[in-house]
């Protein structure tokens, strides 16, 4: 429930703060006086689209703050979103604009989203606009609205999905057929060139292992005699190095007996000698392995030269054949899954039966909606002196869509004993507005959201009939916050709380302004003379005012 408003610099609006009551509260005005304008300051701090022209010239921002007491679905958000109530199950949304249209919005002081924000105030509020009756000549609006009284909200989810998930194995389907020549080619080709790759049964890194190989047996005379060479210089041959340098250490101990300093020399030259010492044992190893292999070479240059054709034929080098020969096998796995037609015809008629399926529900739950919702709006129409008149809620069958198989449309017979027709076709202006908001009470009845506001409704409607709707909004505020935008003294009257809305110019007569004024019992007189009578008030009409606010 609302519990204040407050508005700062809001298009003719100075400053304004309201403290709103449960049960029905009603604004009313000279037209012009900035009535609707609340609302759209309401509608505002709620999320919904502003720009720099909703900022009072002169002013650098305007500034709506909404105080709220939350509960149920509410307060579980606050908490999901981390934006927990400070204060018992208080909640203050607040939105800035400023002249520049720069926006900015708070939920309890924590900065926000105008995306949060309109989420919570969908929980929040419920706003019936002055043109609701319009919307309602639409066949789109008509199905949501069945649908959203009758809470079908889970079960459109689940036909949405359905009908998605069947429409895209039905495109996949269908793209397949016009594409099969080229995806057939496509898996010839494939399997070609897999063949080509099986017969060789290449392995993952095998080209550097092969090319290494070729390399060492191609050079395996040109290794042994160089080794052969290395090994005679080093140990075999007269005088060889190894017996030079150990003569060298020899004499160099000696000398570093008689000079010390000698020693570090020969820390130099004795690791020389053990690494060749080492190197000697290292070529014998290396010479008692090596051998010439010309069978061996010969296998290893035929592979290398299939190796090397079969790149050229596949314009791919020697080295990636292995991994290019993986993802063929996935192409070709991929192409296999994809032509298969038939399987994939079965698997989009079972799509198609599990979308039937859960469209029937819905229909079946439509149903039983559209009946209640029909006989609702039915009683209330001889209630707004449509004495005789019927609505009813048809379901036309139409082709299979992401909302369900068939089309809502609002049916009415304005009188008896004339069958009913499309809405939009018999229904003048009156008859829609009283339609319109008999639909909008009775909607609005079941509804979980605290607070409902209508903003001139009432439109088009007058008479004994503003009457009965002036105590339909009434009764709707035992159990809802109900606010009113009216120009009817019959709904204004039943009001268990009256605002009037007043322009006013300022001092200098420069700038014009909105100010909003609690009405207490005289003033409320006064206040719905004026809606009777017109800017002269007689004691007639202030007699008729009393009598009304009496009833």
């Amino acid at each position: 429930m609302l519990r204040t408003l407050s508005i700062r610099d809001f298009v003719i609006v100075d400053f304004v703060e309201l403290e709103l009551t449960s049960g029905f509260t009603v604004f009313t005005g000279e037209t012009g006086a900035g009535k609707s304008i609340l609302i759209d300051a309401l509608a505002l701090a709620l999320g919904g689209r502003g720009d720099a022209s909703v900022v009072r010239d002169g002013a650098a921002k305007a500034d709506i703050t909404v105080d709220c007491i939350v509960n149920g679905d509410a307060l579980h958000w606050l908490a999901t979103n981390e934006f927990e109530c400070a204060e018992s199950n208080n909640v203050l949304m607040r939105r800035v604009i400023d002249n520049a249209g720069r926006s900015k919005a708070f939920i309890n002081g924590i900065a926000a989203t105008a995306g949060q924000l309109r989420e919570l105030g969908e929980m929040l509020v419920d706003i019936h606009g002055q043109h609701a009756h319009q919307s309602l000549l639409k066949i789109e609006a008509q199905r949501a609205l069945l649908d959203s009284q009758a809470g079908l909200h889970n079960e459109l989810k689940d036909v949405d999905a359905a009908y998605k998930a069947w429409r895209s194995l039905a495109k996949q389907c269908d793209e397949f057929e016009t594409t099969a020549k080229s995806v057939l080619l496509e898996r010839e080709r494939l399997e070609w060139q897999v063949g080509e790759l099986e017969k060789l049964r290449i392995k993952s890194g095998e080209w550097d292992d092969i090319v290494q190989e070729h390399s060492r047996l191609s050079h395996a005379a040109s290794l042994i005699e160089g080794a052969r060479e290395a090994l005679m210089l080093i140990s075999e041959a007269d005088n060889p190095i190894l017996s030079q340098l150990s003569a060298l250490n020899q004499k160099l101990h000696k000398l570093a007996s008689v000079d010390t300093t000698l020693n570090h020399i020969l820390e130099c030259t004795e690791p020389a000698r053990i690494h060749l010492q080492e190197a000697v044992y290292a070529l014998n190893d290396y010479l008692s392995r090596v051998e010439l292999d010309p069978q061996r070479l010969h296998e290893v240059d035929t592979r290398l030269e299939a190796m090397h054709s079969i790149g050229r034929k596949l314009r791919i080098s020697p080295n990636d054949l292995a991994s290019f020969y993986a993802s063929l096998l996935a192409q070709l796995q991929q192409l296999a899954g994809a032509t298969d037609l038939d399987g994939l015809r079965k698997q989009e008629g079972l799509l198609k039966a599990a979308y039937l399926n859960v469209a029937q529900r819905l229909s079946v739950a439509r149903a039983k909606a559209g009946q209640s919702l029909g006989s609702a709006v039915t009683t209330a129409m001889q209630e707004l002196s449509m004495s005789g008149g019927r609505f009813d809620v048809a379901l036309h069958p139409c082709e299979p869509t992401a909302f369900g198989i068939e089309q809502v449309e609002f049916m009415v017979a304005g009188h008896a004993g004339t069958a009913p027709k499309p809405l939009v076709k018999v229904a003048s202006g009156g008859e829609l507005a009283r339609i319109a908001l008999a639909i909008s009470v009775i909607t609005s009845s079941v509804t979980h959201t605290p607070t409902l506001i209508f903003d001139e409704v009432d439109s088009g409607i007058g008479g004994a009939v503003a009457e009965v709707v002036g105590r339909l909004l009434k009764r709707l505020g035992h159990d809802h916050q109900v606010l009113c935008v009216t120009h009817l003294p019959q709904v204004a009257s039943q009001a268990n709380q009256h605002f009037q809305v007043v322009k006013m110019a300022s001092s200098d007569g420069s700038k014009t302004f909105s100010s909003i004024v609690s009405l207490d019992a005289r003033s409320r007189v006064e206040e719905i003379a004026r809606m009777l009578g017109g800017l002269e008030i007689t004691a007639t009409t202030r007699k008729h005012a009393r009598e009304l606010l009496a009833s």
